[in-house]
């Protein structure tokens, strides 16, 4: 099985990605988590990346699909979701040639909808472990003892791009580019439009049913 999983910042893509990585073995591939991962290895690319990220811009697609690409080649047969990629029907149009290339296929496009309301009360309350990425948040999900880690010890943190100021400016460019994207995979077949309100086993079953998976 391989799935598609999008939609705004604070939906819960990372959430409902970590629930089919436990249950059904999948692979994920989050662009956030690659780059992530590559500022704080302090690479050319993580450099560049900080500066989009830390002013809640999108990278520039070419930077995104190759690291796709790399990631794609790792798979050995593992079924993959892609977690918040493609973000423009540019990047959607990119990734069906190299799926085609590598003779891999997607066989549900879903959609998480959640009203702007809550999204802003997931984003600005999300805190992140800087060490090991295990995510929180200072209400539905505390650390056991504030800004510590349950996993690791490490420090959690409220990330540049989940404050307030840059929230507003992550949603604007979400409208402008990957609205779009519904249209484009509704003509394609396969896609799925859920409702991500409510707890993550809640959304988690309407998602299993939709894509007929276990729950």
């Amino acid at each position: 099985m391989n799935l598609i999983l999008f939609g705004p910042p604070g939906s819960g893509k990372g959430t409902q990605s970590a629930l089919l990585i436990e249950r059904m073995q999948m692979k994920q591939i989050s662009t956030g988590d690659l780059f992530r991962a590559a500022i704080k290895n302090g690479t050319p690319l993580g450099k560049e990346a900080k500066g989009y990220l830390d002013a809640g811009k999108l990278v520039p697609d070419s930077v995104t699909i190759g690291l796709v690409e790399e990631e794609l080649n790792k798979l050995n047969g593992q079924g993959f979701i892609l977690d918040g990629f493609p973000r423009n029907v540019v990047q959607a149009e990119a990734l069906g040639g190299l799926l085609k290339t590598l003779g891999l296929k997607v066989d549900y496009t879903t959609f998480l909808e959640v009203p702007t309301s809550l999204l802003l009360g997931r984003l600005t309350g999300r805190r992140v472990c800087k060490n090991c990425g295990t995510v929180y948040h200072i209400e539905s999900k505390p650390s056991k003892v504030e800004g510590v880690c349950d996993v690791c010890g490490g420090q959690v943190v409220q990330r540049p791009d989940d404050k307030e100021e840059v929230i507003s400016t992550r949603l604007e460019a979400y409208e402008q580019s990957t609205r779009p994207l519904k249209d484009y995979y509704k003509a394609k077949g396969n896609y799925v439009e859920l409702d991500g309100t409510g707890t993550s086993e809640e959304v988690y079953a309407r998602l299993a049913k939709a894509v007929q998976v276990k729950r």
